[in-house]
């Protein structure tokens, strides 16, 4: 009798054993399983495209809020005519007015550095130290800059872009800001990070 007792024991002990380790490797599996169905840290990272609804962008205003791509802000701004026929008028004060450096796909290597003039679309960090210039979208007289056509001022070392994101002469970054690859997937539905397929 005490042998069957011991024996019910240690089947009831090897039983529970066998159980609490089945389950552990139960939920040992489903973690990193259903771990797998959302991006890693790294994917994330890395960046997937994202999708940018451009329509309620007014004439002469940048997209608020900003948008960001690979933990990078965006500006996206749509351009006025008036600015657009500024542009021209001040290379002479840009390091470089015709985008020979690399910093923009083929694509957007024009006098506008996009695929359409009137929008703008730009990685938001100026590439002196990667502070985040501000935008001063209207043509007028600044502090920093007498003839002022639009752009963006970086307050952090007084690096000055116009509004095709091209360095002015004397500024502490040494070329241009960059141009993501973007494509337009509608009228107003912009995918930035990749270029798109016959776009």
């Amino acid at each position: 009798m005490s042998e069957d007792g011991t024996d019910s024991g240690r089947r009831r002990f090897l039983l529970g054993s066998t159980s609490v380790v089945g389950v552990a490797g139960v939920v040992g599996a489903v973690v990193p399983f259903v771990g797998s169905w959302n991006p890693s840290a790294k994917a994330r990272a890395a960046g997937a495209a994202v999708r940018v609804d451009i329509s309620r962008i007014e004439e002469g205003a940048i997209l608020g809020p900003i948008p960001a791509w690979r933990g990078r802000p965006i500006f996206v701004v749509r351009r006025t005519a008036e600015i657009l026929e500024a542009l021209p008028t001040i290379d002479g004060d840009l390091q470089d007015p015709a985008s020979a450096q690399p910093e923009q796909p083929e694509y957007a290597t024009n006098s506008y550095r996009s695929r359409q003039p009137e929008i703008l679309v730009l990685v938001g960090l100026c590439p002196h130290l990667f502070c985040s210039p501000t935008p001063r979208l209207a043509i007028r007289a600044e502090p920093f800059e007498e003839n002022w056509k639009g752009g963006f001022f970086c307050p952090c070392h007084g690096s000055k872009f116009d509004l095709a994101g091209r360095v002015y002469n004397g500024s502490p970054a040494s070329r241009n800001m960059e141009v993501p690859p973007y494509y337009y997937e509608t009228d107003n539905i912009l995918v930035i990070g990749e270029d798109g397929v016959g776009a």
